[in-house]
């Protein structure tokens, strides 16, 4: 998934409602490595004894900064050492997690206003709880909402999503703990903030008033990540091997329930066999779901272990995809890209790789949303309309069976995926092996999480196709992955999500009109009409929606799967022992 926070991660995850419009999601840090399970826990210590917690993950951030870049990785472990200002339960219903009330039309905190400009807009006033302090005893505070609203204003920052930061085109410190934002536009979401996060200004400002351009690589959130005044959640990071894991223990001035746990370590095993062999070994206590073992490989694990793990299977809004460089010339031709997807048996490859646990995709829209539609264009496995496809649009086969154009270039893409992930690199050898029965020559190059996510994608290095994974809320409007204005440029910092380069005037309008209308049955035609344009052009191919696998030991109680872009460990307090 991928960068869809994106949450690319597995994805960007990638990835946001307002402040997080289509994950993307689309969902790590380093610390010291994990010890043995007998050497963390103590050999023979009772389970309430147990004082660590060693959990395996698949991926390594490319930053721990909350407001640049979406990445399944770093939503993961800052999920133990933040807390956003709202958030979506395992129950899929927005409530208050930093903040005191969440803000509606009924309670006052949000109210209609007009623009300077005689706009329809929206005042939202939000309370920031009073036990809320960072690491180093402050209070987070509204000065620390300003200075994140005032970053991302500056399009120099590279905050995403931009359009998040327009829309809110100014805001008032009310007093030490409340702000209000005023906003351009009227959004059924109006509530739900994503990526707007609070950064403690004590710490940051300084560093990106001196260049908002270079600030990126100047964070304390990167340079000085052990630095406890950058965590409001119940723990804080306290040794970091880059690309390796990370360590975290309770943070002294966390004011909420106290954790199980006195430490977190997380260990990052990008190759999926090696942390399923650490699994075995005691090396790692649990593979989190977010970011662990492919959903056939865990099930083969459990019949293989019996009781000796407890697993979690998870549906969610977790969207497994094949971007494409539209920039290319072969890729731009949207009959190809229409002839790549009807080249592929997506039955056939669920059926037989994951044991028909995923399903399907039409589009980049789950089932499981409110907002799906089961219109529109159907692309099933079909060889002979994709040969005719390819024809049409002037790539014939020559005597080696290859397609070729009148210039005698060569029908060839380049693949890329996460480096390690054994379901993927499976995927990828069976995608080249269809693609080339209809004639096209796949080459694949992998790459490690956090370059591809955090250096190809992002900054649109990718020559071909790139295979991942977005993670998103419900009825997550995917502003930042299809919007024109989304597609990654230097002038802006890289930030952004649209990583294909989609442009599409008429899509454009409706990602602009579907968060203004209110009424959720209008909205629902306009989701239908999105939905139906994403099926025609394909700016990706869709592949399935994925169900997560959370292997946890027998002993640890009440972690609560989400299924979609806010992952478990944001309520780790609530985990327990049994």
């Amino acid at each position: 998934m991928a960068p869809p926070k994106a949450l690319p991660g597995a994805a960007p995850a990638g990835l946001r409602r307002r402040a997080a419009a289509a994950a993307t999601l689309a969902l790590l840090a380093g610390g010291a490595p994990a010890l043995a399970q007998g050497q963390s826990q103590g050999q023979g210590q009772s389970q309430g004894a147990r004082d660590t917690l060693t959990i395996g993950i698949t991926q390594y951030p490319s930053t721990f900064h909350p407001n640049i870049e979406n990445m399944a990785a770093k939503a993961y472990v800052l999920g133990f050492v933040r807390r956003p200002v709202t958030v979506y339960g395992a129950d899929w219903q927005l409530a208050c997690m930093l903040c005191e009330t969440l803000p509606t039309l009924e309670n006052g905190l949000a109210a209609r206003e007009v623009t300077p400009e005689g706009k329809p807009g929206l005042r939202l006033t939000l309370r920031l709880r009073e036990d809320a302090r960072w690491g180093d005893g402050r209070p987070v505070s509204a000065e620390d909402l300003r200075f994140a609203w005032e970053a991302g204003r500056n399009p120099e920052t590279g905050f995403g999503p931009a359009e998040f930061y327009r829309s809110a085109y100014a805001l008032d410190v009310e007093d030490a703990r409340s702000v209000t934002l005023h906003f351009d536009r009227v959004t059924f979401d109006f509530a739900s903030l994503g990526d707007f996060q609070p950064l403690p200004s004590h710490i940051e400002r300084e560093r990106w008033a001196q260049d908002p351009k270079g600030y990126r690589s100047r964070t304390a959130y990167d340079t000085e990540p052990t630095n406890p005044g950058l965590w409001s959640g119940p723990y804080r990071i306290v040794g970091v091997q880059p690309g390796a894991g990370v360590t975290l223990e309770r943070n002294p001035a966390w004011q909420g329930p106290a954790p199980a746990f006195r430490r977190i370590q997380i260990r990052t095993v990008e190759n999926t066999a090696a942390l399923e062999a650490q699994l075995l070994a005691g090396q790692v206590d649990m593979i989190a779901g977010e970011l662990g073992l492919p959903v056939e490989q865990a099930a083969a694990l459990e019949r293989r272990t019996g009781q000796r793990f407890r697993f979690l299977y998870k549906p969610g809004l977790i969207y497994e995809h094949v971007d494409l460089r539209l920039d290319n010339p072969i890729l731009a031709d949207r009959r190809v890209r229409q002839a790549l997807l009807l080249a592929i048996d997506r039955v056939q490859i669920v059926a037989r790789l994951f044991e028909g646990r995923q399903t399907v995709a039409q589009g980049s829209v789950n089932p499981l949303d409110p907002m799906h539609s089961p219109d529109g264009p159907d692309w099933p496995f079909d060889p002979a309309r994709a040969a005719a496809l390819l024809e049409a649009a002037g790539w014939m086969r020559g005597g080696d069976g290859l397609r070729r154009n009148a210039a005698g270039e060569k029908l060839s893409i380049e693949l890329m995926t996460t480096a390690g992930n054994r379901a993927r690199e499976a995927v990828e050898q069976v995608l080249q092996g269809m693609w080339r029965q209809a004639g096209i020559e796949t080459r694949i190059r992998n790459e490690p999480p956090r370059v591809l996510f955090g250096e190809t994608l992002s900054k649109r290095r990718f020559q071909g196709a790139a295979l991942y994974a977005w993670i998103s809320a419900p009825e997550s409007v995917p502003r930042s992955n299809l919007h024109s204005e989304e597609i990654p440029t230097e002038a802006r910092n890289w930030s952004g999500q649209n990583y294909p380069g989609y442009r599409n005037p008429e899509m454009d309008a409706l990602l602009e009109a579907i968060p203004q209308e209110l009424d959720r049955e209008r909205r629902r035609a306009l989701w239908a009409r999105l939905q139906a344009i994403y099926a025609e052009d394909l700016p990706a191919l869709p592949l399935w929606f994925r169900s997560d696998a959370h292997v946890l030991p027998p002993w640890l109680d009440n972690l609560q799967p989400t299924g979609h872009l806010n992952p478990s460990s944001l309520w780790v307090e609530q985990w327990r022992l049994r």
